[in-house]
């Protein structure tokens, strides 16, 4: 029962992380009314959850590193609530949700061995997980771009030199909202496509897939991407240095395909 009140905690927190990413596009309002009370209740049956393992299986159970991640999570979405019961104010949840429902999901599938009901049905999931990634590193070498262009048009028209080509290039403000909106179409197809590829290893490999290198460049490579997109959404950070802070995201999931060749878990598969 335990893990059956997590996976409950952590579809509930699943809407919250639906729409800490409304927020992002500033749509999130209405559907609020919605989360707020599924969070709060995610909350409890993640609480249930913990004390009865305790009941269950003694204190101890909770110092292992599975139940701890779970306890953190709840820990995490407690603070957040007296935060904004406090200072009634969402702004955070862009970067927390994502952060507490990774860590309740990690510990969910990590109490359980997830299997696939068939071989068919397992190539369809990892079908799945790439499709979702590619899609989300096309949109990011998007936004990478676009930050490019943006440098070179602003630098081109700091020096009022403008060359025959940036004259036929939209403006500033257009390249500029070009790479917010390809980072938070991405962003959904990235987190859904690593959340996919997390089932996948844990089926295969378990827990011990989180220390590989190309699953901690992709873990970073999301962080970047989630602090990028709450930073123009919440300090309105715009023009050369979301050029920058994009370049250097693009950097890391460069890092993280190149990974690949080097990962112990994780390959191309050979032709």
């Amino acid at each position: 029962m335990p893990l059956i009140w997590l996976r409950v905690a952590t579809v509930l927190y699943g809407v919250g992380l639906v729409h800490a990413i409304l927020m992002l596009r500033q749509r999130g309002e209405q559907f609020g009314k919605i989360a707020a009370p599924a969070v709060c209740l995610g909350m409890v049956f993640h609480f249930v959850s913990l004390v009865e393992t305790a009941a269950l299986y003694g204190y101890a159970e909770l110092l292992t590193i599975r139940h701890a991640e779970s306890a953190l999570a709840l820990l995490i979405a407690v603070l957040f609530t007296i935060l904004y019961l406090r200072y009634r104010t969402a702004s955070p949840a862009a970067f927390i949700f994502p952060l507490i429902f990774v860590l309740t999901f990690a510990s969910a599938i990590a109490q359980h061995h997830v299997s696939f009901p068939s071989p068919t049905f397992r190539s369809g999931w990892i079908l799945f997980h790439v499709c979702t990634l590619l899609l989300g590193y096309a949109m990011l070498f998007l936004s990478f771009v676009s930050s490019l262009l943006y440098l070179v048009l602003s630098r081109q028209l700091k020096r009022k030199q403008t060359s025959n080509w940036a004259t036929r290039m939209p403006s500033l403000h257009e390249v500029d909202e070009l790479g917010y909106k390809a980072l938070v179409l991405g962003f959904p197809f990235m987190t859904v496509g690593l959340l996919a590829g997390a089932v996948v290893a844990q089926e295969r490999f378990g827990p011990t897939f989180f220390a590989d290198p190309k699953v901690l460049l992709s873990l970073l490579m999301w962080t970047i991407y989630l602090v990028l997109l709450y930073t123009r959404w919440s300090a309105g950070l715009r023009g050369a240095k979301a050029a920058y802070l994009a370049s250097f995201g693009f950097a890391v999931a460069v890092c993280a395909w190149g990974a690949n060749y080097m990962s112990k878990l994780h390959r191309f598969i050979a032709p």
